[in-house]
């Protein structure tokens, strides 16, 4: 059994990334660990969900590398090959993408553990993942992209920071926006905002929401 530790800020994608590979918990053992406590060396690797800027992740991910001496795994958005190959120079053992399923992360997961490096092929735009499963998503049948980007207004971000940390461009962010309002049946901000906090996607405690206005 594969001990995986998720590493990642918002309870909903820990949660989420688990959920998906609950069909392979008889090979992997999904965990959320707390990234700032010496407790990562009890399990075999570290799945590092990217969440922040290029730069700051990048720097995150030496740190984590470095202090664990366990496999680190990147999970990102992000295909751009340049980042990618930066993320193994900086000694990640290897980097997804968010588009795989549970099944082809388990066996990613598998392939770290038997010592070799994992790089998804896909250098396109990332499309909304297919199979997996989030918590609240279903509700209003939200994608997982739409999903996250609402975590991400709860947590008081305007379209533009979404837009930095999620490595797309600001009018692709205002496209994920329209569809999740249209689908929760929020108009303004507040409503998402409180849609997505009476539905489990409230990412950190103490945030406060971005500047009530449209999607557009």
């Amino acid at each position: 059994m594969i001990r995986l530790a998720i590493v990642n800020d918002y309870e909903v994608i820990v949660s989420g990334v688990a959920g998906m590979l609950a069909d392979d918990r008889h090979r992997i053992q999904a965990t959320s660990v707390d990234p700032t406590q010496d407790n990562l060396g009890s399990v075999d690797v570290i799945l590092y969900d990217t969440f922040g800027p290029v730069d700051s992740s990048m720097d995150y991910l030496e740190e984590l590398v470095h202090r664990t001496n366990v496999p680190v795994v990147v999970y990102s958005w992000n295909l751009r090959p340049d980042v990618a190959a930066e993320a193994i120079e900086r000694g990640a053992t290897g980097y997804l993408s968010k588009a795989l399923t549970g099944a082809q992360i388990a066996d990613a997961i598998e392939a770290v553990v038997k010592g070799e490096v994992v790089v998804s092929p896909e250098i396109d735009p990332p499309q909304p993942l297919v199979g997996g499963d989030w918590p609240g998503r279903t509700t209003a049948d939200l994608s997982p992209r739409e999903a996250e980007i609402l975590t991400m207004i709860a947590a008081g971000m305007s379209n533009q920071e979404i837009a930095d940390r999620s490595y797309l461009s600001i009018n692709s962010v205002k496209t994920y926006v329209r569809t999740a309002y249209r689908k929760i049946g929020a108009q303004r901000r507040s409503q998402a905002v409180r849609w997505a906090v009476e539905n489990g996607f409230v990412a950190t405690p103490g945030t406060t929401a971005a500047t009530d206005s449209t999607a557009g």
